[in-house]
């Protein structure tokens, strides 16, 4: 992955959402139009946290996120999600 150009102040996150699945467990093929959007990313990016709250997840980390949670952003041709940390639901 290349060097993010954008910097998340305060709680705020950046996750790069892992691509929705194409087939099912049992084989069959999932059309375009039926897919759901993922729930789970990869931190792309960090904030410095708030005096109160210290940001607890890292660059890297595999997380678990709600359904609408978070701000799309098209950067570079890569989609990402911006949200505070506290709509990060687990790390996996």
């Amino acid at each position: 992955m290349s060097k993010l150009n954008i910097k998340p102040l305060a709680d705020r996150v950046v996750v790069t959402p892992l691509e929705a699945e194409t087939k099912t467990a049992s084989g069959i093929i999932i059309p375009d139009t039926a897919k759901e959007k993922p729930q789970k990313g990869t931190v792309a990016a960090v904030g410095p946290g708030t005096k109160d709250d210290p940001i607890t997840v890292k660059v890297g980390d595999t997380v678990l996120y709600g359904k609408y949670a978070g701000t799309e952003l098209k950067l570079d041709g890569t989609d990402y999600l911006i949200m505070r940390e506290s709509d990060i639901l687990a790390i996996v």
